[in-house]
């Protein structure tokens, strides 16, 4: 299973929007595997968006994502950075389609809510930028079989 992070940024925390965004996740069939409420400081930013950290527009990202702490998630499911990025929308909240995360919460493209990693690989790093391995909790989602077929839930690629 792979895994991915969420962020709720402080938009979504001040409009009170983080239970529709987890609800939308959770319809999807993922499974939130951690989470906490968290203020970010300069050197996780800078880390975490190093590769903006040259554009003129920084600044205002960093001073936006420490005006008000953001929600961590991490979550996990058959490859979920996909299914996520799909739920969440298109970066500018004008051009993202209704449905989405973006397209029924947002408009404003610097306040679009929500951060998604945009790979397998960076979902692998970004939840362990934000979570230690003893935050993470690992369970069995009795859902599973209703969502996924099982060479899906077992990872070997066959039918069985």
């Amino acid at each position: 299973m792979e895994r991915t992070l969420i962020l709720a940024k402080p938009d979504a925390v001040q409009r009170g929007l983080v239970g529709n965004i987890i609800n939308r996740f959770e319809r999807k069939g993922l499974k939130l595997i951690g989470i906490k409420m968290l203020s970010v400081d300069d050197e996780m930013l800078d880390e975490h968006y190093s590769h903006l950290t040259d554009k003129p527009f920084y600044d205002d990202i960093k001073n936006f994502m420490k005006s008000s702490p953001v929600v961590a998630m991490a979550w996990e499911g058959y490859e979920c950075t996909a299914s996520v990025r799909v739920i969440v929308g298109a970066t500018n909240p004008r051009e993202a389609d209704a449905g989405t995360i973006r397209g029924d919460f947002a408009i404003g493209q610097g306040r679009n809510l929500i951060h998604a990693s945009d790979s397998a690989e960076n979902g692998e790093k970004e939840v362990s930028r934000f979570f230690s391995d003893e935050e993470l909790l690992s369970y069995d989602k009795s859902e599973y079989i209703h969502v996924y077929e099982h060479k899906e839930r077992s990872g070997d690629g066959r039918d069985s």
